[in-house]
């Protein structure tokens, strides 16, 4: 009687996994014919080549107020005032 219930629990196991493996193998495979039609059917367009001369250290950074700047340095200093 023990071993019938072991050999049931490992049948039960088997189907589980096999399962549970097929189930990703199919997504998988979905997932890769999905990713390969769209790829092919609509491509990325082509991004805009950057000039060379034009580098993220060279790009205008936006204005910030002067008040801002205050203010978040006071909460700053306040921060690491109280963190000590």
């Amino acid at each position: 009687m023990q071993a019938d219930i072991v050999a049931q629990g490992f049948e039960l196991m088997l189907f589980g996994m096999g399962t549970v493996v097929l189930f990703l193998t199919v997504l998988v495979v979905a997932t890769t014919a999905m990713s390969r039609l769209m790829t092919r059917y609509f491509p990325d367009p082509a991004a805009p080549a950057v000039p060379a001369r034009q580098t993220l250290r060279e790009q205008p950074s936006p204005a910030v107020a002067p008040q801002l700047v205050a203010a978040i340095s006071a909460a700053i200093h306040q921060h690491r005032r109280r963190r000590q």
